[in-house]
């Protein structure tokens, strides 16, 4: 709770500062309705109709949504939410309405999107608004990860989107603790270990029933092998990110051929599941479970939750799953690599709004209302006495927040404290949450880059991953990684999008070196 005091304290201070500001206004452009920056409801007054939209399920209706009826008694609204299954269907239904010019009120989108919507003023300048009707969500969301969010959301310099707070890494390596100890052998520290361990999950039965049936690692595609990657320093395949001063993408690494060939290496010795490049959905995670392997790179909330827990115990008894430190390789140890400054979303609002002062006020306060303390802990946990109850300045959920509260993180707009809130749902796992965090990872670069026009993302990744198929499966030599390199950049202009990123990276001052 301590991080969670300190933030909200210091929006409390940042509050009365943009209250005092806002006093010395004229207060004419909205008519009066001006807000305090927390949810000055003028409750006198007909409920003012917010519209918004984004991906989601689980939404129930208005008459049973708690939040949205705590939200509307407190700001004097009528929000009126629209959860869309699918993100495709999302994207097209948004692309035809911000064509017609039937807008949302409010609605996520994403980078790519958003800049052109924005290159085609479609969508409100928020620059201005930050330092006064915004200030409150603006602290609440820096202080929760840092500047540079506001880099991610920023299009030929100017703000055009509130980004939520990003979502904390959950994935490591997770290893059969029992297995080990049947093997008498410790968790692996290197990548020697990791390749002997491996082996002896393959190759020496260590679930005991006499048959040659387990390998040592499981997973989908390069995911996999994310801490092999980072044990050579190397992003996922594809990424950006900052090396010795320079931003490099992953393809160019030069260690990247060694990681390909310790990848190859495992392989090539039979301690890799077969399927691997083809497991799909959960199927790995079932394999795991099933004692068909006994290393899994995943996050703990597909390991370590209650109920998988009791899923692979009730497979196994004797089954003990523990997350592991990333191996040490030749550059160091990391657990793969992650884009921790990428907004978990990006609320935009159409710049048609700002002829409208009262409602765009009303938008701006539940925006500050949800990243106030009170806000944040309806959008959070739901009603208190309800879903959950304070004990000794803790919060106890109830078992109506299982049943009900799957859907409140459709109305955390600007996010939340993740550890936090992570282990309040999970508390369990907290644990494992906090091993997810700490651990290092390669800082990506990823989310902020649109790829220009003549460039085909999709063709190139498919291409790459098939030729990196080949290589770790020996179907290619690796001495063929230039020649793959050129294909790569000739036949699928890969030059084209590495030159627009760096220019892209180093006009939102992302990195040292664009």
């Amino acid at each position: 709770m301590a991080k969670k005091q300190l933030v909200f304290a210091l929006l409390a201070a940042g509050a009365l500062a943009s209250f005092m500001l806002a006093g010395c206004g004229s207060g004419n452009e909205t008519g009066g309705a001006e807000g305090s920056g927390e949810g000055g409801a003028n409750q006198a007054s007909a409920p003012v109709t917010i519209n918004m939209t984004l991906p989601g399920t689980g939404l129930p209706t208005p008459d049973n949504d708690d939040i949205k009826k705590a939200l509307d008694e407190k700001l004097g609204t009528d929000i009126q939410l629209t959860a869309i299954q699918s993100g495709d269907d999302y994207n097209n239904q948004l692309r035809v309405r911000m064509s017609a010019g039937n807008y949302p009120d409010l609605f996520t989108t994403s980078y790519t999107y958003l800049k052109e919507f924005a290159e085609k003023g479609l969508l409100l300048d928020l620059t201005p608004y930050l330092e006064k009707e915004l200030k409150p969500a603006k602290d609440f969301i820096t202080n929760l990860s840092n500047e540079d969010i506001w880099k991610k959301v920023t299009v030929n310099g100017k703000i055009y989107a509130i980004p939520r707070v990003p979502d904390v890494p959950f994935s490591s390596f997770w290893i059969r603790q029992d297995w080990l100890d049947n093997l008498k052998l410790n968790p692996p520290t290197t990548l020697d270990e990791l390749f002997e361990v491996a082996k002896a999950f393959t190759e020496q039965d260590p679930d005991g029933n006499k048959k040659n049936d387990t390998y040592g690692i499981t997973g989908q595609k390069f995911d996999a092998f994310s801490p092999v990657f980072g044990a050579y320093g190397v992003g996922q395949p594809g990424t950006f990110y900052e090396k010795d001063g320079n931003v490099i993408n992953a393809y160019y690494d030069p260690n990247m051929p060694e990681a390909l060939a310790f990848i190859k290496k495992l392989i090539d010795a039979g301690v890799v599941d077969p399927e691997l490049m083809t497991n799909k959905g959960t199927v790995d995670q079932q394999k795991a479970f099933q004692g068909k392997a006994g290393i899994i790179f995943k996050g703990w909330i597909e390991i370590s939750k209650d109920e998988f827990v009791n899923q692979y115990k009730t497979i196994n008894p004797k089954a003990e799953w523990v997350h592991i430190d990333a191996p040490k390789g030749p550059a160091g140890q990391f657990n793969g690599s992650f884009d921790f400054d990428m907004p978990s979303r990006y609320y935009a609002i159409p710049k048609a709004m700002e002829k409208d002062k009262a409602k765009l006020q009303k938008i701006f306060d539940l925006i500050n209302y949800v990243s106030g303390e009170e806000g944040n802990d309806l959008v959070m946990y739901g009603i208190e006495g309800k879903h959950y109850n304070v004990v000794d300045g803790k919060v106890e959920p109830t078992e109506l927040m299982a049943v009900e509260g799957n859907y409140f993180h459709l109305y955390q707009i600007t996010g939340r404290p993740n550890k936090e809130y992570l282990a309040v749902k999970f508390p369990n796992q907290t644990e494992d949450i906090e091993f997810a965090i700490r651990i290092p990872r390669i800082k990506t670069l990823d989310s902020s880059i649109v790829p220009p026009t003549g460039f085909n993302k999709a063709d190139a990744d498919r291409y790459a991953e098939e030729e990196l198929v080949k290589f770790v499966y020996g179907k290619r030599p690796l001495s063929e990684y230039g020649d793959f390199l050129k294909t790569l950049e000739t036949t699928f202009k890969f030059n084209l999008y590495v030159d627009e990123a760096m220019k892209q990276i180093k006009e939102l001052g992302l990195a040292n070196n664009g």
